[in-house]
């Protein structure tokens, strides 16, 4: 059995955008994209100015992919957000099927953050712990 958490656990504010569900915590934010949804950079800007405003460049905290959906996405975008976010200290994918698992392999190959990939949401949310706690 773990000990008490290190970070804060509970939800600040979530957010319902047209391309999915954002929840936010105080070090972490978990994206359950809509099932369908092509996701580039121009349609996750309402979804980055509300990371802004939650973390501004000071925060540290780690992007969660909670994967339930299948969807689609440019991985060039990270080249863009990487920049806008010099406290953002990771990446974590859940993924539930191997497609997904796969399309997230892929995507490693474009983010210079540390990124891994998890089979369920409370092991991605201990990572953010260690990423966090180790920083």
């Amino acid at each position: 059995m773990r000990g008490k958490s290190r970070i804060n656990r509970s939800i600040v504010k979530k957010y319902q955008l047209d391309i999915g569900d954002f929840m936010f915590y105080e070090n972490y934010v978990v994206a359950e994209i809509k099932a369908g949804k092509a996701i580039d950079y121009d349609n996750a800007v309402e979804m980055l100015r509300l990371a802004k405003m939650h973390f501004n460049n000071a925060t540290p905290f780690v992007y969660i992919s909670n994967r339930k959906n299948s969807y689609s996405f440019n991985p060039t975008a990270h080249f863009k957000t990487a920049q806008m976010f010099p406290n953002l200290k990771g990446f974590a994918a859940v993924v539930y099927d191997i497609i997904n698992e796969d399309i997230a392999v892929l995507e490693q190959n474009f983010l210079s953050k540390p990124v891994k990939i998890f089979k369920n949401l409370n092991d991605a949310i201990n990572w953010v712990e260690e990423l966090i706690v180790m920083d």
